[in-house]
């Protein structure tokens, strides 16, 4: 079963994490902002997926599962299924 304040404190702690590894400043990250807008280099992006990776101990392709990403809310949103499976494994 999801715990929905569970969530909402994960989704905290990763748009933080996007925020610095991302160089964004945390009062301006909108989960609904494009990614693209945020103006966050592929070289960035790389570094908030391996953050994520490192605090997190899971794994999310660049490739097949970030490839279609078009807002923040997206990206927490594979991040946060990552790190549910990963915890009911």
């Amino acid at each position: 079963m999801r715990n929905d304040a569970a969530s909402e404190t994960l989704e905290d702690d990763l748009l933080d994490l996007v925020a610095e590894e991302g160089m964004i400043e945390r009062a301006a990250l909108d989960r609904e902002a494009n990614l693209a807008d945020l103006n966050i280099a592929s070289a960035d992006f790389i570094m908030i997926l391996m953050a994520i990776e490192e605090k997190y101990g899971v794994y999310i392709s660049v490739d097949n599962e970030v490839a279609d990403l078009q807002t923040v809310q997206d990206l927490l949103t594979v991040a946060s299924k990552k790190i549910r499976e990963k915890s009911e494994a």
